[in-house]
């Protein structure tokens, strides 16, 4: 690895749920050539920036693996974060997951949780819940794995973490149904249902917001314009203040009855819109299309 500037030099953290997918992500980022350190004691973080800011120094990108075992760093993370920040370009990464999933991903490898201690493996994830509520609140990116296998996960952390100019803000801008749940890793949450659905007409029912004639039909309702407008003219002082505080990645979610029709077609709109302004990376997701 090449020796790295002072402003090249990054520390992210990887926390999260335990059973969320901690260890993939750290193997994806060693792949893409970060230097990973798994179960870091909490008390090394600090002498670890230390070290990759030294002036010289050869590991420019650390990612730092900390789990709930490390009970004194979370006490004090928030302090700990802002510490960093002074003297590094720090993020922090939040992998979650619903609890019947985290319950599965338990069960399947015959695992206690580390909370748990003579209760249930529910009580432990609960727990764990309350005590990273918290710091799932302040993490930069947050990454629900519920719906991910392992090969999708280490997908989602290279196209993340590759490389890409970290100057800008990396937007995503995703679909997806309201009868399929909330997503829960989003910053903005809008709904399409006030606008006809044309899941009931026979002539667009079977194709879905990414063709040209539910397209059209969507984008020329009364009132869908002038949301994209007013949407377009709310996200401009949301993502200059996510600027200023340094928050590079942001998801931005649209939201129909099945994630098929009305909210894909606004989502490319929105999507084509951002990608106009600069300083936004964007990238389009599509969370349900396909599940009809």
């Amino acid at each position: 690895m090449t020796t790295g500037t002072s402003a090249e030099r990054e520390i992210l953290i990887v926390t999260g749920m335990s059973g969320a997918g901690r260890s993939t992500a750290g193997n994806a980022l060693e792949d893409i050539g970060w230097y990973v350190v798994d179960n870091l004691p909490p008390q090394m973080l600090r002498p670890l920036v230390d070290l990759v800011t030294t002036d010289g120094a050869e590991l420019p990108r650390i990612a730092a693996l900390v789990d709930v075992r490390g009970r004194n760093f979370f006490k004090n993370f928030r302090e700990i974060v802002a510490d960093i920040r002074n003297v590094s370009f720090v993020r922090v990464l939040f992998l979650d997951a619903t609890d019947d999933t985290l319950v599965r991903r338990f069960e399947s490898v015959r695992r206690p949780h580390p909370l748990q201690d003579d209760g249930t493996i529910s009580d432990g994830i609960a727990a764990e819940r309350s005590r990273m509520a918290e710091i799932r609140e302040m993490s930069d990116i947050v990454i629900d794995t519920s719906e991910l296998n392992v090969h999708q996960l280490s997908t989602r952390i290279v196209e993340t973490f590759s490389g890409e100019d970290d100057s800008n803000i990396h937007i995503t801008v995703q679909s997806f149904g309201f009868k399929y749940g909330l997503p829960t890793d989003v910053d903005l949450v809008a709904d399409a249902r006030f606008l006809p659905n044309p899941f009931w007409s026979q002539d667009l029912k079977a194709l879905t917001g990414l063709d040209k004639p539910v397209s059209d039909y969507v984008l020329s309702q009364t009132g869908a314009g002038e949301f994209l407008d007013a949407y377009e003219a709310l996200l401009r002082p949301v993502l200059e203040g996510y600027q200023r505080e340094n928050k590079r990645y942001a998801t931005i979610a649209i939201g129909c009855t099945g994630g098929k029709h009305r909210s894909v077609a606004l989502v490319m709109e929105l999507a084509a819109r951002l990608s106009s302004q600069s300083g936004l990376d964007v990238r389009i997701k599509h969370r349900d299309l396909g599940r009809e």
